[in-house]
């Protein structure tokens, strides 16, 4: 069972690795959680989930699989399907129990009963043995007893004879415009990757292994150097001013960024690229490095990521000068252009939410040398689309 809920959830779109997986059933080798299906419902989305817009795709595939927490209903409407319930009734009904269900007039005679009380009833009810409620023998409702029955509700306690629960939940469809927590910028950076062997040969080869030990007739390890990803990339941070409002998120990305890319550097600056950048904020004006020197050192290979709002007065970008710390000898507009010149894939991210773009000037000019379709919303699918830009 547990290989089919792989399978499933792979041909559902859920991108599923076989690590993850194994995980998951080490953990339920160690009895990390108790044997119900609630908490192994939680357990396997913490383990195969790593992005919140497949959570409704995995709700489905698990209750297909696992029969019980599956499909959403308006309770209001009562369009319960009861083919659900008969395609189960040779698994879990006795005969006896499929004489007492046929005893109310069938499947039939059953559901239309269940819709005609829910039109009915207005109010919660707790006990009995015809209104849909709770504590009951009703074969609708929940926490009672019945051979056979539809449950509605979840409260209570239960008989587990219920072949469906059917519960009325509501969800909220997933924004993928919110902004990102360190795990789900992790899972974003990932797709800029392109991986390569080099360095020492230090870990197994295993294919190589079993080919040459049977063409030799005697084991020989063979060995390879890992794979590593070779993605180089450089980040322009903006900071201070309106900025500071922003801090968390960039931290994050930062946070991230290091983790996923073995090759990167960064630098930071205010407002637009001028002259010179730095590394330390707190001796910025001690120990700057000239932007020249930052464009000769790393090669045209290197990805480029600006993160800024872009927000500013138009002349610090355009006029000489324009600068608000120091006289600049030439335009911000200029060093921008010069980035754009020697790097070939090239992203700003704005953590400014895109909505506002057009209301600020100076944010179209920065997308105007940068390229239009170059600069992205700081958020999931703006992140998602920039990591697809440096990829191509």
């Amino acid at each position: 069972m547990f290989q089919r809920f792989f399978t499933e959830l792979r041909a559902a779109n859920v991108p599923v690795s076989l690590k993850e997986y194994l995980v998951l059933i080490e953990a339920l080798e160690k009895e990390a959680i108790d044997t119900n299906v609630d908490d192994f419902y939680y357990l396997s989305r913490a383990a195969l989930v790593k992005d919140e817009r497949h959570l409704d795709r995995f709700d489905r595939v698990f209750g297909h699989v696992f029969k019980g927490l599956e499909n959403t209903a308006d309770v209001v409407n009562a369009e319960i399907p009861a083919e659900w319930l008969k395609l189960l009734t040779q698994k879990y009904l006795t005969d006896e129990e499929k004489a007492q269900i046929e005893a109310l007039g069938g499947w039939d005679k059953l559901m239309e009963t269940l819709q005609e009380r829910l039109k009915e009833q207005k109010e919660r009810h707790e006990g009995g043995s015809k209104w849909i409620g709770t504590g009951g023998t009703s074969p609708f409702g929940s926490g009672g007893y019945n051979p056979e029955g539809v449950r509605i509700g979840n409260e209570g306690q239960r008989q587990g004879r219920a072949v469906k629960v059917w519960e009325n939940r509501e969800y909220k469809n997933l924004d993928d415009g919110v902004e990102l927590g360190v795990r789900n910028i992790k899972v974003a950076l990932r797709r800029l990757r392109k991986f390569a062997r080099q360095g020492a040969p230090d870990e197994l080869d295993l294919d190589g292994t079993i080919k040459k030990s049977a063409r030799e007739g005697y084991l020989d390890i063979v060995l390879r150097p890992e794979r590593r990803n070779t993605i180089k990339v450089l980040l322009f941070f903006d900071i201070g001013g309106s900025m500071d409002s922003h801090i968390k998120l960039c931290e994050e990305l930062f946070s991230a960024a290091r983790t996923e890319f073995k090759h990167m550097d960064f630098f930071y600056f205010h407002n637009c690229l001028y002259e010179s950048v730095w590394k330390d904020n707190r001796r910025r004006h001690d120990e700057k490095t000239g932007t020249w020197d930052v464009l000769h050192k790393f090669p045209h290979d290197y990805r480029i990521i600006f993160v800024g709002d872009a927000t500013m007065s138009p002349y610090e970008v355009t006029y000489p000068g324009g600068s608000v710390e120091h006289w600049n000898e030439e335009p911000g507009a200029i060093w921008l252009q010069r980035v754009t010149q020697v790097y070939e894939r090239v992203v700003w991210l704005n953590p400014t939410p895109r909505q506002h773009w057009d209301h600020t000037p100076s944010i179209g000019l920065i997308r105007e040398i940068v390229g239009p379709e170059r600069m992205f919303p700081l958020t999931l699918s703006g992140l998602d689309g920039a990591m697809r830009e440096l990829s191509r």
